[in-house]
């Protein structure tokens, strides 16, 4: 009989990004591809529902979902949920090879490292690496530079965008340039130039085509641990000088690296960024009876055009019975097909800054049928 090693300390993915980023999706999409390894994730969530974990619970490969919803991750103090969360696995931390935590897009990694690093968990885990997820195209739109004069929102929702934004690229390992389709070489090169800006001690850009990306260039990485002159074997036979731009995405195959020594973070002064902005706001809404999905996009897409809603997310049933997943950034919306469930309620979950949920769903009830609240 093996007996675990006492000394082993469970590693940690935590991943970041900014409200519709695109997170949940390529964790979905990391997930798929973990069949050889066990894992538990930790999804947290600003509003007071887990839509997210809805979506990652339709799985069934054995990957083990914990939710933290209603508020950011850590914070609160020594009793908030997901600390609980931590706690409950310690026991068991021997049967997963590694936990992935999506925190909320409203959330900076700090509070969580801070919290693995505590006496009561630094012994158990260890941080593997902070991911941080981009959304390019809003990126290059100038949508988290507040002093650019084409701005759409309110200056206020823009510097505080900004500084949520900024504070989840300073702390990561690793930036990941997502929904990259149809942009080219020269906005990808722009897009890595502002992050480079933004955030000189990022270590490594990825490129995420469709939300996917390898698993060996996100799990396993290790770069809080001991100082080293190289980087993991997934990377190893990327040509030229390494902390280049990707003037040739082709020859880097989507990676870019800067100073490869291991990345120690001073914490100190940055523990006291989720003294979170009360500017930012969520609101879970249901919908009465069967709802025309299209009609619904066009209704929510309009909400964001009027009103400072920056997030949109949750699930409709049509008429015939087809269950839809609804995902808003902005006033771009997507609907796609979401699994069956027996009595699942229509309901969305929005999140935005001052924004009035009377006058939200005023909105929806003159542009719909069926009565939200």
């Amino acid at each position: 009989m093996n007996l675990p090693d006492p000394t082993f300390r469970t590693p940690v993915t935590l991943m970041s990004g900014f409200l519709g980023s695109g997170k949940t999706t390529l964790l979905n999409n990391l997930l798929r591809q973990t069949h050889d390894r066990t894992l538990a994730v930790i999804v947290n969530e600003f509003g007071e529902v887990s839509i997210d974990g809805a979506l990652l619970r339709t799985r069934e490969d054995g990957v083990e979902l914990f939710d933290v919803s209603g508020g950011l991750l850590a914070y609160g103090g020594d009793d908030d949920a997901f600390r609980r969360t931590l706690r409950a696995l310690l026991d068991r931390r021997h049967t997963f090879d590694h936990v992935l935590i999506e925190t909320s897009g409203l959330a900076a990694p700090t509070a969580v490292m801070v919290a693995l690093q505590s006496p009561d968990f630094a012994e158990a885990f260890t941080l593997d690496a902070t991911l941080v997820v981009v959304d390019t195209p809003l990126l290059l739109e100038g949508a988290f530079d507040p002093d650019r004069p084409d701005q759409t929102v309110s200056a206020e929702l823009a510097r505080s965008a900004a500084q949520v934004f900024d504070a989840q690229l300073e702390f990561a390992d690793v930036a990941i340039l997502n929904k990259i389709g149809g942009l080219s070489d020269a906005q990808l090169l722009q897009a890595e130039a502002d992050v480079r800006h933004r955030a000189p001690r990022v270590r490594f850009l990825e490129l995420a085509h469709d939300a996917r990306l390898d698993t060996q260039l996100t799990l396993g990485l290790n770069l809080h641990g001991a100082r080293r002159a190289a980087h993991h074997a997934p990377v190893s036979g990327a040509p030229g000088d390494l902390s280049g731009p990707l003037h040739d995405h082709t020859g880097l195959d989507g990676h870019s690296h800067g100073d490869l020594d291991a990345h120690v973070h001073s914490l100190s002064t940055h523990q006291h960024f989720h003294e979170h902005d009360p500017g930012w706001q969520s609101f879970r809404l249901t919908g009465a009876g069967v709802q025309d999905p299209q009609a619904l996009a066009t209704a929510v897409r309009n909400v964001a055009r009027v009103f400072p809603v920056l997030r949109v997310k949750g699930f409709v049933t049509d008429a015939a019975g087809q269950r839809h997943a609804l995902q808003a950034v902005r006033s771009r919306v997507d609907l796609t097909p979401a699994p069956a469930r027996a009595d699942a309620p229509n309901e969305l979950v929005f999140i935005g800054y001052h924004v009035s949920r009377k006058k939200v769903t005023e909105a929806l009830g003159r542009a719909v049928p069926g009565r939200w609240e």
